[in-house]
């Protein structure tokens, strides 16, 4: 039997690995929710950047259905895992091995050098999607989506519309460059080990033009509204300008300052931090 056929915990076995709790590592092994996400994110994409390939179970479906592949992950003891199970793809350029944090990962130099359209995709560990999910709102402009696994709650604030108990700042700045939707959720049996929490996989569709314009101004009024978010917004935001500029920019945009931030959407926000210019 040759390493590719290996199931996921025999494959571990084969190389003497364990999954390392200080990496987060929950191995998707269920091949037919690796095959769905593999063709959410193929859907009319030239090149699919992977983020923390693994043991390479969405990598293969991936290279089924799309030309170029970019596996990145920072374990080295699995690149030599994916090096033996997708020699015949990394002989013929099809897939490159990228060992390298994934925070780190200069994206843009990525996307300059490999067929467009580009998804990004990966099953996201929970201590890096703050991080990750930050990345990926910046390179908005030059993907054609994002699709990403993640613990079900953190897809709940992605999807959060204004009001409502799990909106916050990450929902304001991600559906300020993206249109996100659940695909579908992701029980624990289909992780090795399983997690103590459910998943579900995202789409995230670049808008055509940004909802904001993340400028410092607007990142400061966004932090400042949910870092306090019991209070109003006139004291949350104090700090940022003299009240009386700061009453002046709120007429101007139309946003009440005795609101509180969980109340505003996204144009709220963009309006705000335009009336209201640089810091």
């Amino acid at each position: 039997m040759t390493a590719p056929s290996l199931s996921h915990r025999a494959l571990l076995e084969h190389y003497g690995l364990t999954p390392k709790k200080s990496f987060g590592q929950n191995f998707l092994a269920d091949p037919g929710i690796a095959a769905r996400i593999a063709a959410l994110a193929s859907a009319g994409s030239q090149t699919v950047i992977e983020i923390g390939a693994g043991l390479g179970a969405l990598t293969a479906p991936l290279l089924e259905r799309t030309s170029h592949v970019i596996a990145i992950e920072r374990d080295r003891d699995l690149v030599p895992v994916l090096a033996q199970r997708f020699a015949a793809e990394l002989g013929q350029g099809r897939l490159e091995l990228l060992e390298a944090d994934a925070k780190s990962v200069d994206y843009l130099e990525l996307l300059q050098r490999v067929p467009p359209p580009v998804t990004l995709a990966g099953n996201l560990p929970y201590q890096l999607t703050g991080p990750l999910l930050q990345r990926s709102t910046a390179l908005a402009p030059q993907l054609a989506r994002a699709v990403f696994m993640l613990q079900a709650e953190v897809a709940d604030r992605l999807l959060a519309p204004a009001g409502s108990e799990h909106y916050g700042g990450l929902s304001v700045f991600v559906q300020a460059q993206y249109a996100p939707r659940r695909a579908f959720s992701v029980g624990r049996g289909a992780f090795l080990p399983p997690p103590k929490v459910s998943s579900a996989v995202v789409v995230l569709e670049p808008h055509p033009a940004p909802l904001a314009e993340e400028t410092p101004r607007f990142q400061a009024l966004v932090h400042g509204a949910f870092q306090q978010r019991r209070k109003q917004l006139r004291n949350a935001w104090a700090t940022l300008a003299p009240s009386e500029r700061l009453e002046r920019a709120a007429l101007a945009a139309g946003v009440s300052l005795e609101a509180r931030g969980e109340t505003l959407t996204v144009e709220d926000y963009a309006r705000m931090a335009q009336a209201l210019g640089s810091p």
